[in-house]
């Protein structure tokens, strides 16, 4: 079959079914916003008439390769479909716990090629971010502003970077307080690299690569002098949680801006919205990790001084993460 011709043929698809499906996002979207009491008896009646049509058309595009961003769409429709007509049945435990055990480990699957590019912009930003560092130390405040800084600089001395590796007095209170701003920053990045999204991903793939820039140039000052053993341990406890965490919310930002960018035969909010729900269940688990990361930074790194402890806990969290998000599951279908 041509390009062309399963192109008319999904066109013809949709302009036969778009009428139930419009009705049905339409339901959907009164019962989000004002629960069930926004429908009528006659649309209480009808919503599993519409449901089943939705179904059925999701099976027919799957069987007969309609373009993808029909079957996608139609899924992202059953499965908010599914939530509010048997949803309401699940107690809030399972609900939680369903989210753990397969909604989000299976929206990081789904969107696995957008992790792959956000990890490899984040990769490169910190690769040129070491190099021009290394090679000049003027780059560095291009990338890191001096508030954020402080006296780790290219002009500190080895002691003075030593110490704010190992340094920390046990007295002075401030732990708590440590961790919860690191949290609030980190969160603000991740939700920011997502929320800009929308606009053809552009401006997350920016932020992936100026975060990858000042990583890079950070551990390039303390490699100057020296400290690169040293200094990736003091970012491994945390960061292969907090690192992952905000490539992962850089996925869900690429995710919406590709189905913007390329939105196939729907419209670009169509398209958009058949997305939406997986890159919200991506940045839900986000959160959960970076406060998993800022209990790790604000405690663990700085009450673990042994390099080879970090370096365990850091390497053992990255595992835990890849095997959680990628070992196979079985996919859910409503």
């Amino acid at each position: 079959m041509t390009r062309r011709t399963l192109t008319l043929k999904s066109k013809r698809f949709r302009e036969e079914r778009q009428e139930v499906w419009k009705e049905m996002e339409f339901m959907l979207q009164r019962i989000e916003a004002r629960s069930v009491r926004g429908l009528t008896d006659e649309e209480i009646i009808k919503l599993p008439r519409l449901y089943r049509s939705t179904l059925s058309s999701l099976s027919v595009a799957r069987a007969t390769s309609l373009d993808q961003s029909v079957v996608s769409y139609l899924e992202s429709l059953s499965t908010r479909a599914y939530y509010v007509i048997y949803g309401s049945q699940k107690r809030l435990r399972d609900r939680i716990s369903g989210f753990f055990t397969r909604d989000w480990p299976l929206a990081i699957q789904s969107a696995w090629k957008d992790v792959a590019a956000s990890t490899v912009i984040f990769a490169l930003g910190m690769l040129v971010g070491f190099v021009l560092v290394s090679s000049n130390a003027d780059w560095y405040y291009s990338f890191v502003a001096e508030s954020l800084a402080g006296d780790r600089n290219p002009s500190a001395s080895e002691e003075t970077l030593r110490e704010s590796i190992y340094g920390y007095q046990s007295g002075d209170g401030a732990l708590g307080a440590f961790a919860a701003s690191l949290f609030s920053h980190n969160s603000g990045v991740a939700i920011l690299a997502f929320a800009l999204g929308f606009a053809f991903a552009l401006p997350t793939v920016i932020l992936m690569l100026m975060n990858g820039l000042m990583l890079g140039a950070f551990v390039a000052i303390h490699t100057e002098k020296d400290l690169g053993f040293e200094i990736g341990g003091w970012l491994s406890i945390h960061g292969t949680t907090e690192i992952f965490a905000i490539i992962l919310a850089g996925a869900g930002g690429i995710l919406i801006g590709r189905a913007v960018a390329f939105p196939g035969d729907l419209s670009r909010m169509e398209s958009m919205r058949s997305k939406a729900e997986q890159a919200a269940i991506i940045l839900g688990g986000v959160v959960v990790m970076l406060f998993i990361a800022g209990l790790l930074e604000g405690f663990g790194r700085q009450l673990i001084q042994d390099d080879w402890v970090r370096y365990g806990i850091g390497g053992s969290m990255l595992i835990f993460w890849l095997l959680y998000f990628f070992l196979p599951r079985e996919a859910f279908q409503p």
